[in-house]
């Protein structure tokens, strides 16, 4: 049984490939990566390397020759780019016969007005016009997303924030890697959708968990989107990645990530990861 993992050397990837690793043989793990170099690490302990470029379609069918399960993640860019790339990428799953495709989508998927939406709207459609068994992980938001957020804090400012009382399924990386590779490794996932959810909270409520971390109570400064970007651009943010951020806090205060759901528990077998632990983590990251 042969599984692959797109993008293994990015964040989640890697996460899951050395979740994989605690239960698998490595010579039932691929990995299609843009750069092999990036992998060598892997290679040295027996996960087999290949190339793949989702800007090069004809890479993927090399890629995903021969295997049987695929885990593809959602790949960086905007709207138009990745619906282009996932469509190649399950165009070549399905020339390669590929028996199963999980892919890591967003909450709520067909029906969300979130602007990352149309993409995992688009992708999901096009793997279920494929016939092929699938297993759509629909995740919520990183825990880690929030890191910018935790330095200003640590650096003696405000939580800032546009997103008013909207309310978020924060989990660390760890937990939606952790499900993936269960999905992936695991049997009685064909034609399934697992909305992965942490426990909802408003920013004032993670901002309050923080405060008890650091023993000091955290400002929340709540703004409106102009303020909130003029505050992303006096931070350094380069100014074509803040009309995303402005974005993403107007879904927030819109619900389009307040969605409750147990699908973690089911694919884990425990709860999520406690908030404050998760937090307490990244803190200690960002203190090294």
């Amino acid at each position: 049984m042969k599984m692959l993992v797109t993008g293994a050397t990015g964040k989640l990837g890697s996460k899951v490939i050395e979740t994989l690793l605690k239960t698998v043989p490595a010579s039932d793990l691929v990995v299609s990566v843009r750069d092999p170099k990036k992998a060598e690490g892997l290679r040295a302990r027996g996960v087999a390397i290949r190339q793949g470029n989702f800007d090069q379609p004809e890479t993927l069918d090399t890629a995903f020759a021969g295997i049987d399960r695929l885990l593809i993640i959602s790949a960086d860019g905007d709207n138009e780019t990745r619906i282009r790339q996932h469509a190649d990428a399950v165009a070549a799953a399905e020339r390669a016969g590929v028996k199963f495709i999980a892919y890591t989508s967003i909450v709520n998927a067909q029906e969300s007005t979130n602007l990352l939406a149309p993409t995992h709207k688009a992708t999901e459609q096009a793997i279920i016009k494929t016939e092929i068994p699938y297993s759509f992980l629909r995740n919520n938001w990183y825990l880690e997303n929030e890191t910018s957020s935790v330095q200003a804090v640590l650096a003696g400012a405000p939580w800032v924030t546009s997103a008013g009382n909207g309310k978020v399924g924060w989990a660390p990386q760890q937990d939606y890697a952790e499900a993936a590779a269960a999905v992936l490794s695991g049997e009685g996932h064909d034609n399934t959708i697992y909305e992965l959810s942490g426990k909802l909270l408003t920013q004032e409520e993670l901002a309050s968990i923080l405060g008890e971390i650091l023993g000091k109570e955290v400002n929340v400064q709540h703004v409106d989107d102009a303020i909130y970007a003029e505050t992303m651009k006096s931070a350094g943010v380069p100014e074509f990645i803040i009309p995303m951020l402005v974005g993403i806090q107007k879904d927030i205060r819109e619900g389009t990530l307040e969605i409750e759901s147990n699908d973690f528990e089911k694919l884990l077998g425990r709860p999520t990861t406690p908030i404050s632990e998760a937090l307490r983590q990244i803190v200690q990251e960002q203190e090294k």
